[in-house]
């Protein structure tokens, strides 16, 4: 395929720092582990740009974590595409302006109790500066232009609740987790208040 051996061990090595599932080495050879499937990347120059938009929206709006996240994954989606649409994805005519977002606190702590189902106590402190303790199970986080929305469930009150991130005074972890429990969960939320467009989904598109 007139490729060199040194392209090859270089790919491959991409490929492994990318967490495909490859054992071996160059000289000795290489094992994909059964059940992998790695789909071709082909992005038209208008999906690269929408891709561009969204990961500087995330890296302008959110806390060091999930920014350095998004501009690894900018990093990763520029290594597998080619040269003509690298140059356009990493030199994309979109950008995403200052935010004051990127200061808000708690927006690391939410996001692994969310991803670990933590239970978690909160302190909080409404707009009308009214002091509520709560014992929630933290489902999804929302960006809007001036702040992030945690959505939980309260157990007090048995619903959803919608509390403004950066109005939280406190919060800690109980110790306990949470199952993923129908009618409890964020997707049913979404889909209560038919925001469920399942924008991510291919079938949905």
């Amino acid at each position: 395929m007139n490729v060199s051996l040194r392209t090859l061990y270089r790919d491959m090595a991409d490929l492994q720092a990318m967490g495909a599932p490859i054992r071996g080495e160059g000289g000795i050879g290489y094992i994909l582990e059964p059940g992998y499937f790695m789909p071709s990347l082909r992005l038209s120059e208008s999906e690269l740009s929408a891709i561009a938009l969204g990961l500087r929206l995330v890296a302008s709006r959110s806390d060091q974590g999930v920014a350095g996240s998004a501009r690894n994954a900018a990093a990763k989606i520029a290594s597998v595409v080619g040269e003509a649409a690298r140059y356009e994805f990493l030199n994309s005519s979109f950008m995403a302006g200052p935010s004051k977002l990127d200061n808000t606190p708690y927006l690391r702590e939410l996001k692994d109790a969310i991803q670990l189902r933590k239970e978690l106590e909160i302190e909080y402190l409404s707009l009308a500066d009214k002091h509520t303790r709560r014992l929630a199970r933290p489902l999804g986080l929302t960006v809007f232009d001036t702040a992030w929305l945690l959505t939980l469930w309260c157990e007090r009150a048995q619903s959803f609740r919608h509390f403004r991130v950066d109005r939280i005074q406190s919060l800690r972890s109980t110790g306990r987790h949470f199952s993923d429990e129908h009618g409890k969960r964020f997707s049913d939320f979404l889909e209560n208040e038919g925001h469920q467009d399942n924008f991510l989904d291919p079938e949905g598109a």
